[in-house]
Parts: C-alpha cells; structure tokens; sequence
C-alpha cells in the first residue's frame, strides 16, 4: 500500500472525515503534518500543492487534494487502485 501524508492542524472536521475514509479503504497509518504548529509548514505546503486549505492529502507521490477531491476519487473508484499501486 502507497505511503499517505496528509497535511491538516488541530481542529479540522474535512481532515477527520478524509482520515475516517482512508482508514476505511485500508490505509494503516497516515503522516500528519501539522501546519498550525509551524508556519514553515504550511508554506512548503502551498508550495508544493498551490492550496491554503487543510487537509491536503498525498498518496505515494501523488496530491489528491483536499476531502472532497478524496471522496470524489473514491466514487470514481479510483481510490483503491491509487493506494494499492507499486511506488
């Protein structure tokens, strides 16, 4: 299963219903990046993703986006396959 990091902060609803659904299709463990806590943080994330908002979700070396990217993945049916895919 591909690695997932997922950049979120503290209080975030989208970010426990993106791990909720993650955790549901399998995934084990998911690295937290916490933008809240290191304004650096959340810097590098716009960079690398050109989003403000939290969460932001990478699976392997993929951005999938935030919950409602991840959720409309899922429907699409292309969740599983991202997740279960060689690196």
């Amino acid at each position: 299963m591909q690695k997932v990091t997922m950049y979120t902060t503290g209080y975030c609803p989208f970010c426990t219903r993106a791990e909720t659904l993650l955790k549901q299709k399998g995934v084990a463990e998911i690295n937290k990046i916490r933008v809240d806590e290191d304004p650096t943080l959340r810097e590098h994330m716009m960079a690398i993703t050109q989003r403000r908002t939290v969460p932001q979700v990478f699976i392997g070396d993929t951005h999938v986006g935030g919950f409602d990217d991840l959720s409309a993945l899922d429907r699409a049916g292309g969740l599983l396959p991202l997740l279960n895919s060689e690196a």
